[in-house]
C-alpha cells in the first residue's frame, strides 16, 4: 500500500528542536527497529472478522482494535483491561518482573452495534445478593454449596445464605437450574436496579461555604432519583463577546436542544431540564417559565463574594414546554451584550451559584448560613468561560512570567491551583452528584491549573479552544457540545474496587475525588471517561485458583434511575516470569504508566520525570532479559513480544504536551494532564502514536464499500518523516483536538484536483477548514476514513492544512511525528538505543537501573 523504503524520504519538515544521542552509536536501518503498526495491523487482521470470547486464557485484542466481545462471565476488555492477564503468584516475583499490577476501566465505554447490550437486573425491595463480609456482589465466579441455600463468595470465601425469594436448585454439576436465565451469574458485567437503600445520601455541611441558603434540613438521609438537571453558564464579559464565543455557544446550544430542522435532530434528554445563568461582575438568573410572554426575566445578583439564588421560580424548565422562551434568550443574549465594556468576570461565583441551584432546585432561597443546606438532585453544569476569573469567589491575580519558572524548584506551583476555593468548588460539587464540564474560548491565559480542577475532581471535562475563532473553532465546539450531550453519561455516581484474598488496592488515578471512606466519587461519568487502578499483594497467591478483580459504580441514569454496575475479572495466577511476560497488555501499562507520570507534575521536575520513565521502561526490559533470556549475549537486544515497542511509547509520553520539554505554556500542559488522566486506553494509545495515512498510494478499493456493504480502513503508516515522500499527501489525525492533511511539493495534479479540486500546490488554500465533497474515488475514500472515525470519536477535531516548506501547520504535523527528533526529545531509533546501551551495562557491569546511588541516573548519559 506505501513503500516501506527510507531510500528516497523527504528531509524532516520544520519542527520544534529535539535532543540528540550522546555518544557514538552503529548505523541502524529505521526499517530493522521494532514497528508498533505492524502490531496494531496483525491484530486488526486476526479481530476483524472472529468475535472474542472473554474467558480467561486468552490473549484479548489490542485496544486499537474494533473488535466483538463476547461476555462468558468475565468483562470485556472494553470495561477493564488489566496490565497482566497472568498474576505473579507473590510480590517478589511481581517487584522482580517490573510490570505493575493495574486495570484500566471505563465503565460507560460504546460498544460495538454487533455486541450484546448490558443486562439489568431488576433486584426489588431485597436489592441485588451481596456478601455478608466484603459486600462483594454475586457473579459468575461464585460457588453455590448446602444445595443452593448459601453462597461461597469469590473475593473473601465467605458463605452467605441466600435469600428465600432468589433460592434455586442445584443441579448435578453444582449450578442452579436459573443459571442461565440469571445474568447476573454468567455475564461478567451486569446492571442491577437497586432501591432505596443505594440512593445517593445526604453529604454533611461543607466547612467553607460556597453560597448561602436556607432550606429545611434533610428528613429522609438520602436524594431521591430524578433525571439529569443541566445548568448553561455564559460569560458575557467583553472577550467572550468580542470573539465571538458567546454568539457561538448560544448558537450550538440551541442546535442540540431543539436540532435543526430535519437535518439535525435534538440530542438533548427529552426527560432532563435546564437553568441558564450568565456572568460578568454580576451573576444574572434568567425565569425560562412557559408562562412568561415576551423577553424571559433576568434577576441580577451584584453580590458576588457571597453567593445565593434570589428566586428559583421558572429557573429549571422543559426546554420543550418552554421553547419560545429558551430561544429567545438564547437568541438575544449576544445582542444584549453586544456593546459591554465589562472586562472581568466571576467564573468562580457562576460555578457556586450552578451548584446552589442543582443542590436545591424547587425552593426559595436566601442569604443564610449554609448549616441548613438540603442536597439537591444532582446535574451537570456546562460553563463557557473565556476571561481569567480574578473576582468573586476563588479570585485569580494574572500569572506571572511563568518562563522563568521552568527548570526550578517553582516550576511545580504550575501544576497546581494557586486557589485553594476551586479545589474545594470540585469536592463539594462530588460530593452532591454534580459534574462540571467547561469551554474555555479565552484569548489570554486563563489559569487552567486553578480553574481546571473543578472539572478533574467533579468527572467533568474541559474543551480548550485558545485565541478562539468562531471561524476556525465553531464548528469544532458545536460537535464537541453535541458529543457531551449525547454521550452516555451518569450522575451522582460512587465507585469501589474489591479484589479476592491476597491482593489490594494502592492508588487509583482519573478525574474524581476521593472520598474519606476511599469510595471514588464522580459528580458525572461518561462513556469518554477511564481510570487507572494499581494493585499490589497482601500474600503468597494459589496458583491453583484464579485472583479476582470486581469493580462496583453506584450512579442514577440521565432518566432518573439508580443502578449498580458491576464488572468481574478472573485472572490466572503464574509463578514463572516467562509467563507473566507472554499475558502482558502493553495498552493498559502504557495507560496506567502515563497517568502516574502526569499525577507526578506538581511534586516532581519534568526532567525528574522524564528520568523515571527511562528508568521504569528499561527496568521493565531489563528484568524480561535477565529472568527469560539470561543466555542470549549482552550485545543483543532482546524484547518480550508484549513490549516490542515500549520504548517507543515511552518516549511518546516525553513528547506530549503535559511532559513535554521546553517551553509549553502552564494553560496547555494542565490542559492535556486533565485530558490524559481520564482517557481510555484505546485513545491514550492513539494520542501517543497518532494514526498516519498516506492518501496519495490507497488502494482502488479501500474505504468503498464492497458487495456486503462493509468498508474496510486502510493500513497505517509509521509516524516519520523517513517513510513519507515529497509527491505524497498524508494525514495524521487522532492526536484528540488535531487533524494535520499535509502536501508534498512534488504532489501530482490529479491528486489535488481529486481531493482538493485544484491542479496546483499554490492555488491550496491554507485556510482551509475541512475536505470539499467532490465525485472523485480519492474524496469519496477519504471521506469515508473521514465519516468512520468521526463514528469512534463522536466529535470533529480541529483540522489544519500544511503545504511542504509553505505553511507554519507543517511544524504541528512534525511534531507529531514521535519517531523523528523533535520536542526535545530523541528519535525513536537514538532513545532505543540509549535503553538497550543503560540494559547492557547494567548486564556486564552489575550496575542498577533504580534511582539512587549507583543508579543510571549517575552515568555519563
Amino acid at each position: 500500500m506505501f513503500a516501506h523504503s527510507t531510500r528516497s524520504h523527504i528531509p524532516q519538515p520544520p519542527h520544534s528542536a529535539g535532543a540528540p544521542y550522546k555518544g557514538l552509536r552503529a548505523a541502524i536501518d529505521p526499517n530493522q527497529i521494532p514497528s508498533p503498526i505492524d502490531t496494531v495491523e496483525t491484530d486488526r487482521e486476526k479481530w476483524e472478522d472472529q468475535p472474542y470470547m472473554t474467558l480467561p486464557g486468552h490473549h484479548p485484542p489490542l485496544s486499537t482494535t474494533d473488535f466483538v466481545a463476547i461476555d462468558q462471565g468475565n468483562s470485556s476488555p472494553k470495561f477493564v483491561r488489566v496490565s497482566t492477564w497472568n498474576v505473579p503468584s507473590t510480590s517478589r516475583l511481581a517487584s522482580e518482573c517490573e510490570v505493575p499490577i493495574a486495570a484500566i476501566i471505563q465503565p460507560f465505554a460504546d460498544q460495538d452495534p454487533r455486541e450484546e447490550s448490558i443486562p439489568t437486573v431488576e433486584t426489588g425491595p431485597s436489592g441485588p445478593p451481596r456478601c455478608a463480609r466484603c459486600r462483594g456482589y454475586v457473579n459468575p465466579w461464585c460457588t453455590w454449596v448446602s444445595n443452593g441455600t448459601r453462597w461461597r463468595c469469590n473475593l473473601c470465601s465467605h458463605e452467605t445464605e441466600v435469600a428465600p425469594e432468589y433460592y434455586c436448585n442445584l443441579d448435578a454439576n453444582f449450578l442452579r437450574l436459573d443459571h442461565l436465565q440469571r445474568p447476573e451469574l454468567n455475564k461478567g458485567t451486569v446492571d442491577f436496579a437497586v432501591s432505596e437503600e443505594y440512593w445517593a445520601p445526604h453529604p454533611p455541611p461543607s466547612i467553607r461555604p460556597l453560597y448561602y441558603s436556607v432550606v429545611p434540613p434533610p428528613t429522609t438521609g438520602v436524594r431521591k432519583p430524578e433525571p439529569m438537571d443541566y445548568v448553561f453558564v455564559f460569560d458575557v464579559s467583553q472577550e467572550a463577546v468580542r470573539s465571538g464565543f458567546l454568539k457561538v455557544a448560544c448558537a450550538t446550544l440551541l442546535e442540540c436542544l431543539f436540532g435543526d430542522g430535519e437535518a439535525v435532530p435534538s440530542c438533548f434528554p427529552q426527560s432532563s431540564r435546564i437553568a441558564i445563568l450568565a456572568f460578568d461582575r454580576t451573576l444574572q438568573f434568567y425565569n425560562l417559565s412557559s408562562e412568561i410572554v415576551g423577553q424571559p426575566p433576568m434577576l441580577v445578583v451584584p453580590d458576588i463574594d457571597d453567593v445565593f439564588l434570589p428566586s428559583t421560580a421558572g429557573l429549571f424548565v422543559n426546554p420543550t414546554e418552554s421553547r419560545d422562551a429558551v430561544v429567545d434568550l438564547l437568541t438575544t443574549l449576544p445582542l444584549r451584550h453586544e456593546h459591554t465594556l465589562e472586562t472581568q468576570a466571576a467564573l468562580g461565583s457562576a460555578l457556586a451559584a450552578s451548584l446552589a441551584a442543582l443542590v436545591s432546585p424547587d425552593m426559595y432561597v436566601v442569604c443564610l448560613p449554609l448549616t441548613d443546606c438540603k442536597a439537591g438532585r444532582g446535574g451537570q453544569v456546562v460553563a463557557f468561560a473565556a476571561t481569567l476569573p480574578t473576582i468573586g469567589v476563588g479570585a485569580l491575580q494574572p500569572l506571572v512570567d511563568e518562563s522563568t519558572l521552568y527548570g526550578t524548584e517553582k516550576e511545580k506551583s504550575l501544576f497546581a491551583p494557586r486557589e485553594e476555593t476551586w479545589k474545594d468548588l470540585g469536592e463539594q460539587c462530588a460530593s452532591e452528584g454534580v459534574g462540571v464540564s467547561m469551554f474555555l474560548g479565552m484569548g489570554r491565559p486563563i489559569d487552567v491549573g486553578s480553574i481546571g480542577v473543578v472539572s478533574s475532581i467533579s468527572g467533568g471535562e474541559l474543551y480548550f479552544h485558545p485565541k478562539f475563532d468562531a471561524l476556525k473553532d465553531g464548528m469544532v465546539l458545536a460537535s464537541q457540545l453535541k458529543r457531551l450531550i449525547s454521550r452516555t453519561t451518569a450522575y451522582s455516581c460512587s465507585m469501589r474496587i474489591r479484589t479476592s484474598n491476597g491482593l489490594r488496592v494502592t492508588t487509583s488515578l482519573g478525574n474524581f475525588y476521593e472520598s474519606p471512606a476511599a469510595d471514588l466519587e464522580f459528580g458525572t461519568m461518561d462513556a469518554d471517561k477511564a481510570i487507572s487502578v494499581a494493585f499490589e499483594h497482601t500474600r503468597t497467591l494459589d496458583d491453583r485458583q484464579y485472583a479476582f478483580i470486581q469493580a462496583a459504580l453506584l450512579y442514577t441514569t440521565v432518566s432518573g434511575e439508580r443502578r449498580v454496575r458491576t464488572f468481574n475479572v478472573a485472572l490466572r495466577v503464574v509463578t514463572l516470569a516467562g509467563n507473566v511476560f507472554q499475558y502482558s497488555d502493553m495498552d493498559a501499562t502504557v495507560s496506567h504508566i502515563v497517568r502516574e507520570a502526569i499525577s507526578q507534575m506538581p511534586s516532581q521536575k519534568i526532567t525528574q520525570i522524564h528520568d523515571l520513565l527511562t528508568e521504569k521502561c528499561a527496568l521493565i526490559l531489563y528484568a524480561y532479559r535477565k529472568f527469560c533470556a539470561a543466555s542470549a549475549a549482552p550485545t543483543q537486544l532482546i524484547l518480550p513480544e508484549a513490549f516490542r515497542t515500549l520504548p517507543l511509547y515511552i518516549l511518546a509520553m516525553m513528547k506530549t504536551k503535559p511532559l513535554k520539554g521546553r517551553n509549553v505554556t502552564a494553560d496547555v500542559r494542565n490542559y492535556y494532564a486533565h485530558k490524559i488522566m481520564a482517557m481510555s486506553a484505546r485513545r491514550i494509545m492513539f494520542h501517543l502514536y497518532p494514526r498516519m495515512l498516506a492518501l496519495h498510494d490507497l488502494d482502488d478499493t479501500i474505504a468503498l464499500p464492497d458487495e456486503n456493504g462493509r468498508i474496510y480502513m486502510p493500513s497505517l503508516m509509521r509516524d516519520s518523516h523517513l517513510f513519507m515522500e515529497s509527491h505524497g499527501v498524508y494525514l495524521i489525525a487522532d492526536n484528540e483536538d488535531l487533524m494535520v492533511l499535509w502536501i508534498g511539493g512534488s504532489v501530482s495534479p490529479q491528486v489535488l484536483k481529486d481531493l482538493l479540486d485544484v491542479e496546483d500546490i499554490m492555488q491550496v488554500d491554507p485556510h482551509t477548514l475541512y475536505l470539499p465533497i467532490l465525485p472523485s474515488r480519492l474524496s469519496t475514500q477519504v471521506r469515508n476514513v473521514l465519516a468512520y472515525r468521526f463514528a469512534q470519536r463522536g466529535y470533529t477535531p480541529k483540522f489544519l492544512l500544511a503545504r511542504q516548506n509553505l505553511d507554519a501547520a507543517e511544524i504541528e504535523f512534525s511534531d507529531m511525528l514521535v519517531e523523528d527528533q523533535n520536542n526535545a526529545a530523541m528519535s525513536y531509533l537514538d532513545y532505543l538505543c540509549l535503553v538497550h546501551k543503560q540494559i547492557h551495562t547494567a548486564l556486564t557491569t552489575g550496575a542498577s537501573l533504580s534511582s539512587g546511588h549507583g543508579g543510571f541516573r549517575s552515568m555519563p548519559w
